[in-house]
């Protein structure tokens, strides 16, 4: 099948300063990824357009971007699915580089910012490791499928306007650890969050749940830190 591609450009260093979009008809099988499309421009077509890939199936999240105005990873969005006129555009809220590459520091600042990692400072009972029953796993194995890929934040209306909002992704990895029966973080990670741009600030809108390629119950998430701060903490 003919698939019309429209994809969107933007490269100061080359002269492009003012973003617009090249299009493309190319040859496509209904099984093919946007990620292959992408590739076939690049290597066939036109090899100053810029993207992320790294694995190519869904695991390390590089390759979120805007696929007919929706938060998707190129390596799991079908042709099939997403029809023969694609537009491609770089995922919105963090500041553009290049096509559709976008500088992810600010994203990652964020989550640093509300310590994604497990603290405890107490030895393990028996000297060897901290165990938990299946149901304290069960309160935060949801948000541990989480790939750092974007999609929810960049997906979210107030990320695009608040600065200050720390966004969907952070939250739901502050989420992992907050309920976590072995960390004992949790009262700083919910005071973080408590400010002027922590959990409060989501609307509830669910597009970030939408956005979620590995299908993490986000807006829950964040409903549930929301809860942990009005109760005053977490029982474990």
């Amino acid at each position: 099948m003919l698939v019309y591609l429209k994809i969107y450009r933007y490269n100061p260093e080359a002269g492009r300063n003012v973003p617009s979009f090249d299009t493309y008809n190319i040859e496509a099988e209904p099984t093919d990824r946007v990620l292959d499309l992408l590739e076939h421009v690049k290597g066939n077509v036109d090899g100053t357009i810029s993207f992320r890939r790294s694995c190519a199936h869904g695991v390390c999240g590089s390759d979120a971007m805007r696929i007919n105005g929706r938060n998707m990873l190129a390596c799991k969005a079908l042709v099939k699915d997403v029809g023969t006129e694609i537009t491609i555009e770089p995922i919105l809220g963090l500041p553009v580089l290049k096509d559709m590459i976008v500088d992810m520091e600010p994203f990652f600042n964020s989550y640093k910012s509300l310590m994604p990692f497990l603290i405890n400072e107490d030895a393990p009972a028996d000297g060897k490791e901290r165990r938990q029953t299946p149901q304290q796993l069960d309160r935060f194995e949801d948000t541990t499928k989480c790939i750092l890929c974007a999609a929810c934040t960049t997906s979210c209306p107030v990320f695009w306007s608040d600065e200050q909002y720390v966004g969907p992704a952070t939250i739901v990895n502050a989420h992992r650890f907050i309920f976590d029966s072995r960390d004992q973080a949790a009262n700083k990670r919910l005071e973080i969050l408590a400010d002027h741009g922590g959990a409060f600030r989501c609307r509830t809108a669910f597009n970030c749940t939408e956005a979620c390629p590995r299908e993490i119950h986000v807006t829950q998430a964040i409903a549930e830190v929301k809860q942990a701060i009005t109760a005053g903490g977490v029982e474990h």
